[in-house]
């Protein structure tokens, strides 16, 4: 199955507190089970005007409708083609 990179620009994410987070969570998750299990949310990274989310779905149109269910941005969605680490070095 794809996974994808979103990119929500979100001014700010970087100054969030925990119980913020939680609530950003909270809502994500509700959505993912209406969706059902054809999407999965592995993680993501906040920085400090985007939340970087790495998901797991069948097509990009899957993506953007948890983004509007849940009220989120998805300003960018890429499909992950490959990826690497430092290991991808030793051959």
């Amino acid at each position: 199955m794809p996974k994808f990179v979103i990119e929500p620009e979100l001014p700010g994410a970087g100054q969030l507190s925990p119980q913020q987070l939680q609530a950003v969570s909270q809502t994500s998750c509700g959505v993912l089970r209406k969706l059902g299990p054809e999407i999965q949310w592995v993680h993501s990274y906040v920085t400090q005007d985007k939340i970087y989310c790495i998901y797991i779905a069948p097509n990009e149109a899957l993506i953007r409708e948890h983004a509007s269910q849940g009220g989120f941005p998805a300003n960018r969605i890429s499909e992950i083609k490959s990826m690497i680490d430092p290991t991808t070095a030793d051959v």
